[in-house]
């Protein structure tokens, strides 16, 4: 991991007000008078070597915090084989080297981390910076100490060129998904370079800022680990929008009272609790830098409860709904503000209840409500969680049968990316797939109705049908046709929400291929690349579609119809009679006519809304009857998804119920849809549902219905 300089920033201007990721009473470890105890440590008699180095006092303090049993001599083996291999070698801004790994180790163990975690963080640049190989860690310290030290240690330009940055984060995040501490490694990493990074040049700073604010960030949120995430946005922000991060300290600074609004509510909540019986701790929590910017923009001008707020920590689950009954029972809630983050769980293990409240003067104060134990989750994320892995059988990494370890903690967008990553035909292509799939910030899960293992889905919010039909078939869904979304037929570009079920439709026809038009639908990483690859290994089957629509297709047979009407028109001769085209009457329906210019009768079905029309404007319907013949002419819509030999399918399944075409119109495609117009002559009525039965059979159809609408012309 790069070795950075101070910032020049101060640590209030750069964390903000909430200071997070630090416990309150500990302050920011001096990295000179670090450094100085590092080389003290190093230089010390045998009688000191044998306790724990100075050096990492403050180490020890914050695990035994979280982990009072915890083993301190494999940390103090460690801190002595990175202090020795990182000896003579300095930081930019003049500190020794081993500064650096302390303070990594320091961020992990401030938030819980175990001791093999730790111990990976003091010796994680051992490998990359020094002597020391892989092989020397592995006997010393073990396998999981290895395998997260290889994990975060980058690859060598020397070898990978311009592709190392993101041949590294693909090689790292393969390792995640093994164990989720390479990535918390990572992150604490990053936090201390950024920390750091003053002394670089600009035009490097905001490089660095813009991969952390792009990839790191994202990875920390779906991760869970507030306390880094939330630091690091606002050491981006200082960075890439100086203006705005100065026009936001200044607004806080000039605000130094806004927590008494606050503090006032948080006394009222706390005398509340009390009176109900409720065991409860009231913070005021304040916002950092960037929430108060993206407060401000939202809202305008800031009222001082805005400037953070009440976070209330509790015993139980059950708790929290009683802290939010009183809440909301002698404050004026902000219904709109209301989130139940506990019985639905963010994708990132955060848990809590979210709500508003309106004081008697009118200052509404933002809300938390959570457990001990979902407050460490909601900041620590993963690395709140320990070890996964302590109850397994088999420490090693590799010693799953497919040599990948069954990790308890991996979700789903995890696992979405590890297969895609594989797709990647090149470092670019990863690397942009990257920054898109962490760019969706929000996640849904729809149900599979093939009985397949897992029975749900994982997609991005915003996914289509299309997404699903790749998650699920991987490139089968080459040929999918449209899908089922919760029973009913639905076009791929369907977006899908949260709890729907999805059933994609994949024709018999595997040598089809998807068209340009779905990356346009497509929002997963997977089907994106998956359907470019298709389209660049086809090109003689990527139609290009025309610059503008096409006239509709005609074909013309006999037009010859063999229905016979009855009209009943006192004193008057036997007037011309034809079926209407907006509702193509047939036997036996209802129908009704009306006579029209010229003299001649129009024929609708007694329900037609033109029928309607005409009643309304006064015009007097005459009697019509069926004649005798049993044959007829109707026009039929064929509503379907676009494949191949989809029209000789449709024309073969009408010849075969014994219709004959008379007309036939296709219209251009329409986000993978067709619509098809049969004017068609059968030689009994009766036979009109077994046909329409017969049209929906054909693959890709998934809708049949009688003409509701004037027919386009035929010529």
């Amino acid at each position: 991991m790069s070795a950075e300089a101070t910032n020049p920033v101060s640590e209030a201007e750069t964390t903000g007000p909430d200071a997070p990721g630090r416990r309150r009473g500990r302050p920011r470890i001096d990295l000179r008078r670090l450094g100085r105890a590092a080389l003290l440590g190093a230089t010390a008699g045998p009688a000191i070597r044998d306790r724990l180095p100075d050096a990492i006092g403050h180490v020890a303090e914050a695990h035994r915090a979280h982990h009072p049993d915890a083993d301190l001599a494999v940390l103090r083996r460690a801190y002595v084989l990175a202090e020795s291999s990182h000896r003579g070698q300095f930081r930019k801004s003049g500190e020794p080297y081993i500064t650096h790994p302390l303070a990594v180790t320091l961020i992990l163990a401030e938030l819980g981390a175990e001791t093999t975690t730790l111990t990976a963080a003091l010796l994680h640049d051992t490998v990359e910076d020094t002597e020391v190989t892989l092989d020397q860690v592995r006997r010393e310290f073990g396998d999981e100490v290895a395998y997260l030290v290889d994990g975060v240690t980058k690859l060598e330009k020397v070898d990978y060129g311009a592709a190392a940055e993101p041949e590294t984060f693909r090689k790292m995040l393969v390792a995640t998904g093994n164990d989720v501490r390479v990535m918390s490694i990572k992150l604490a990493d990053r936090l201390h370079n950024m920390r750091t990074l003053g002394v670089m040049r600009p035009e490097k700073q905001a490089r660095i800022a813009k991969v952390t604010r792009d990839v790191l960030i994202p990875l920390a949120e779906r991760l869970g680990v507030q306390a880094l995430k939330t630091e690091l946005e606002d050491l981006v922000f200082a960075i890439l929008h100086p203006e705005e991060y100065e026009a936001t300290r200044a607004l806080i600074a000039g605000n130094s009272g806004a927590g008494d609004a606050l503090a006032t509510i948080a006394e009222q909540v706390t005398a509340l609790l009390r009176e109900a019986g409720i065991t409860a701790e009231v913070l005021v929590r304040p916002r950092h830098f960037v929430s108060v910017h993206r407060v401000r923009l939202k809202r305008g001008e800031l009222r001082g409860s805005d400037f953070g707020r009440l976070l209330v920590l509790v015993g139980e689950d059950a708790d929290c709904y009683a802290v939010l009954g009183e809440l909301h029972t002698c404050f004026t809630p902000v219904v709109s503000e209301f989130k139940d983050f506990i019985a639905a769980p963010k994708f990132n293990l955060y848990q809590s209840l979210h709500t508003a409240v309106a004081a008697p003067d009118g200052a509404v104060a933002e809300v938390l409500i959570r457990t001990h134990q979902m407050h460490q989750v909601a900041e620590a994320g993963v690395v709140a969680l320990g070890n996964p892995y302590s109850g397994q059988d088999t420490p090693d990494p590799a010693g799953a049968e497919d040599g990948e370890r069954a990790d308890p903690t991996r979700p789903g967008w995890l696992s979405r990316l590890l297969d895609w990553q594989q797709s990647a035909p090149d470092p670019d292509t990863f690397w942009t797939s990257l920054r898109a799939d962490l760019a969706q910030d929000q996640e849904i899960t729809v149900f599979r109705t093939d009985g397949g293992t897992p029975g749900t889905i994982s997609l991005p919010a915003g996914a289509t049908c299309i997404d699903a039909a790749y998650a699920q078939h991987g490139e089968a869904a080459h040929s999918c046709l449209g899908a089922r979304v919760n029973g009913r037929l639905a076009p791929l570009s369907t977006v899908l929400h949260d709890g729907d079920t999805v059933q994609p439709l994949l024709a018999q026809d595997t040598t089809s291929g998807p068209s340009p038009q779905w990356l346009d639908h497509a929002r997963t990483p997977a089907a994106r690349i998956a359907i470019t690859g298709w389209l660049q290994a086809h090109p003689e089957d990527v139609k290009i579609p025309a610059a503008a629509p096409r006239p509709p297709a005609s074909v013309t047979a006999d037009r010859r119809s063999g229905t016979r009407l009855r009209v009943e028109l006192p004193g008057a001769e036997t007037p011309a009679v034809r079926p209407a085209g907006c509702c193509t009457p047939v036997p036996p329906d209802e129908i009704t006519g009306f006579v029209v210019r010229g003299g001649s009768v129009t024929v609708h079905r007694t329900a037609c809304a033109s029928a309607e029309t005409m009643r309304r404007l006064g015009r007097s319907p005459v009697t019509v009857h069926w004649g005798d013949t049993a044959a007829c002419r109707v026009t039929l819509v064929a509503e379907s998804f676009g494949r191949p030999r989809l029209l000789a399918d449709l024309t073969e399944a009408i010849a075969t119920e014994g219709a004959a075409v008379v007309a036939a119109t296709v219209e251009p495609p329409s986000e993978q849809r067709v619509r098809h117009t049969y004017t068609l002559q059968l030689p009994d009525a009766a036979g009109l549902p077994a046909l329409m039965r017969a049209m929906r059979d054909v693959p890709g159809v998934y809708d049949v219905s009688r003409a509701r609408h004037p027919a386009s012309p035929q010529h």
